[in-house]
């Protein structure tokens, strides 16, 4: 839909907001919901009256796909506290404990129009696409997912998100102050500390080259000098040679390095290549493996999202090769890949 009725909407609207709204780690199902959405649209572009803006008409389109989606599948238990570290203050369940919740691209996350004064450019400009805000999400009901979305994302008034849900304004700003206590329950009490969702700084593309460079040499050394010492690594089940049927997370600089340590070298050693990209607004690398000392291709391993801290890693989130092309990545990379 690119008409002029259209304006600057476009696949990247309706896919981080369906994004947020549903976490979906299926890179088939996102732009199914996408889709879903525009082929409503072109089915109802006669009811457009021209009363709201037709960006508000897509959004109330986008926003009813949304809860007929979380409508039809099934309510997934979320892990209780149980699962949480001890400490208090540290971060809660990481992406990998929710089964349906996967990363994703930040090529999709581009303003589709040079100006950055709508709905889309708050979209992209807030931090609600971050790993711990779409997890924190997945705790409320469809309803209150909406309009926090719809309020808190797209910065839209009370009056216009209870019209869009069939509902009165009290109802509406009940259901946002339930929702935002709801998440920010299950948010990081440290996260006022993490920089905002941005471009990439030049600090920060040194620590993945460095982080990379490291891996490549297996030097435990500067691998653990580039760990935050309360650090946190996790692994979908069969990300990054996680191959039991649950997902796994240990944090502790001590205890990455001492875990990773028996492929990086002895008889179990991994040789690796990387290719840098970007996820939830933050670095991602996408690794591929062979064993030591073999002239065979290198297969895709793992996906790790990364979050830097004051030039230093804090988490490392590794999904399946299951998502390399949402992220426009190769299952393989030849024997002589740099």
């Amino acid at each position: 839909m690119t008409s002029e009725r259209s304006g600057s909407c476009s696949s990247g609207t309706g896919g981080s907001c369906a994004y947020t709204a549903i976490g979906c780690s299926a890179p088939s199902r996102r732009p199914r919901t996408t889709q879903d959405t525009f082929l409503r649209a072109w089915r109802r572009l006669d009811t457009f009256q021209g009363r709201a803006t037709f960006r508000a008409w897509l959004y109330r389109i986008a926003t009813n796909t949304c809860l007929d989606t979380l409508g039809k599948r099934p309510r997934e238990p979320i892990p209780e506290a149980r699962s949480l570290p001890a400490d208090p203050t540290a971060a809660p369940l990481p992406a990998v404990a929710l089964r349906w919740v996967g990363p994703f691209p930040d090529r999709l996350l581009e303003p589709p129009a040079p100006s950055d004064s709508g709905p889309d450019a708050v979209a992209v400009s807030r931090e609600t696409v971050e790993l711990a805000f779409i997890v924190a999400v997945q705790h409320l009901p469809p309803r209150q997912r909406a309009v926090l979305i719809l309020r808190d994302v797209l910065g839209w008034r009370a009056k216009e998100v209870a019209v869009l849900l069939e509902s009165s304004v009290a109802a509406t700003n009940s259901a946002l102050q339930r929702a935002r206590v709801t998440v920010q329950r299950h948010l990081p009490r440290r996260r006022v500390e993490w920089s905002p969702t941005r471009r990439p700084s030049e600090q920060e593309r040194a620590v993945v080259r460095r982080y990379m460079d490291a891996l490549a040499r297996a030097d435990d050394a500067v691998i653990g000098a580039m760990l935050r010492e309360d650090a946190r690594c996790s692994h979908q089940p069969g990300a990054g040679g996680h191959m039991d049927s649950a997902p796994v997370w240990y944090e502790g600089r001590d205890t990455l390095v001492a875990a990773w340590s028996p492929a990086l070298r002895g008889p179990d050693a991994i040789e690796f290549r990387f290719r840098e990209t970007r996820a939830n607004g933050h670095p991602a690398i996408a690794v591929y493996m062979r064993p030591a000392g073999s002239d065979s291709a290198f297969e895709a391993f793992v996906l790790s999202a990364l979050r830097i801290v004051h030039g230093r890693i804090a988490e490392l989130t590794g999904f399946t090769s299951a998502v390399f092309p949402a992220f426009e990545l190769p299952a393989t990379l030849a024997p002589d890949s740099p």
